[in-house]
């Protein structure tokens, strides 16, 4: 489970990925202002960055549009230092410093960033202790994903790791239930008492839902339970739902 860090610089976009970034103790290099940008978001972003001595440059949009290419940038762009991933027993150790049984998020090949930024989002307003993800065939974390998670990703660790199914036997070893998502299982999300204790949840690729390998490892599988034509949801949803209830179960004890 070692560490992982990007060696080329990073741009973020958007008034609370930038804004966040900063307040977190992010480094930034420099920040570019779309001369046309509204002052009520930018100016607390300015002010952050002169406390900080950051370099603010007001430019023609069309610079941001480039810096920043697809992504709703609302007027500022920042060039921050590479994206710090954690290590899976920093995110243990900090439940632990919390005196919290451990809450994780494991995803298999989540592949859209707006469905990582979304989880991740979801994740910090519901007190998860750090996201897992594989190198390989997963979205990372880029400009896309911190604008969708709303900053949120500079409070939430995210640990890479090269093979999710030999963390899932790591963690498990170490007392930690892990729960997949299947629609093919009898048991109920709403009927399962596991969320109590120490957690990891699993959520599946979008199409393909997990892995067989991943879906063999899991502790217990449950359902959500569907009233729909559809009988499916947005990864993001259901981990949204999901997170929810181990709240809603932990506040119960």
């Amino acid at each position: 489970m070692e560490e992982d860090l990007k060696t080329e610089e990073e741009m973020l976009a958007g008034k609370h990925s930038v804004l966040e970034a900063m307040r977190a103790g992010r480094t930034i290099n420099k920040i570019w202002i779309a001369e046309t940008a509204q002052k009520h978001l930018t100016a607390p972003i300015i002010a952050e960055a002169r406390k900080a001595g950051i370099v603010i440059q007001h430019v023609d949009k069309r610079k941001l549009d480039q810096l920043a290419p697809d992504v709703q940038h609302q007027g500022v762009v920042a060039q921050a230092a590479p994206y710090a991933y954690a290590e899976v027993e920093d995110i243990l150790a900090a439940a632990a410093a919390k005196g919290e049984a451990p809450f994780l998020i494991l995803l298999d090949e989540i592949e859209d960033p707006h469905n990582l930024g979304s989880i991740l989002r979801t994740a910090d307003c519901t007190g998860v202790h750090g996201v897992i993800i594989p190198k390989r065939r997963s979205a990372q974390i880029t400009a896309t994903v911190s604008k969708t998670s709303a900053g949120a990703v500079e409070y939430v660790p995210v640990a890479r790791v090269t093979n999710l199914g030999q963390t899932i036997d790591r963690l498990k070893e170490m007392g930690i239930w892990v729960v997949g998502t299947d629609v093919d299982t009898d048991q109920d999300l709403f009927g399962s008492d596991i969320f109590t204790g120490p957690v990891a949840v699993v959520i599946g690729n979008e199409n393909k839902g997990m892995g067989r390998l991943i879906r063999e490892k899991c502790d217990l599988l449950l359902k959500l339970p569907m009233a729909g034509k559809i009988n499916s949801l947005n990864a993001s949803v259901a981990a949204g739902v999901i997170m929810y209830e181990v709240v809603r179960r932990r506040r119960q004890g």
